[in-house]
């Protein structure tokens, strides 16, 4: 299988950049070749200046980023909740390289076809918050949003979701276990 880990925090020496790393080794062992995209580590404008009116011509690692989604088979984006949404260069990465004609094509006011079918995904998303209480207290914005809004209106499904937290009331036990569990994860390649 064709993977491709896109890290959307803009650190990797944080507890996503374990993540990103326990998926990687784990989908690696189980024979799947892997790509990654580490959003901090590429040069790209995160913003729409002129909204979708004129589209920015791609700088080369946004090229690069559309080669790979359009190479991989499987998805796997590790992120952070702030604030309930993902990190802003995520949305800006997303804004920029999810254009009409590679991730969609508008057909009418109600219709549209989703060019990125044939792609699953699986979100891997921290947060301070409990999970549950997250999706009690606020449904999980970021979570929807990544998951029906961008990646459902592209085709990308099915979409899992694995959600830890909370990270910074964790132990070191507690961290371990979330790794060997995102570990098992890129095994079963899901």
């Amino acid at each position: 299988m064709r993977i491709l880990i896109i890290l959307g925090h803009p650190d990797h020496e944080t507890f996503c950049g374990a993540l990103e790393d326990a998926y990687a080794q784990g989908a690696g062992m189980a024979g799947a070749e892997v790509r990654r995209l580490n959003l901090g580590e590429l040069a790209f404008d995160p913003l729409l200046h002129q909204g979708y009116k004129v589209i920015q011509e791609l700088e080369p690692d946004l090229r690069h980023a559309q080669e790979a989604i359009r190479w991989a088979e499987h998805i796997v984006i590790v992120y952070p909740t702030w604030w309930g949404d993902m990190p802003a260069v995520m949305k800006g990465f997303f804004d920029r390289i999810l254009l009409p004609g590679f991730g969609y094509k508008v057909l009418s006011q109600w219709r549209w076809k989703k060019l990125l079918k044939g792609r699953s995904a699986r979100l891997i998303v921290t947060m301070d918050t409990p999970p549950l209480l997250h999706w009690l207290l606020y449904g999980a914005p970021g979570v929807k949003l990544v998951k029906n809004v961008i990646l459902g209106f592209c085709g990308i499904a099915p979409v899992r979701v694995s959600a830890f937290g909370s990270i910074r009331y964790a132990t070191d036990v507690q961290r371990a276990r979330w790794i060997a569990k995102v570990e098992a994860l890129g095994k079963s390649m899901t």
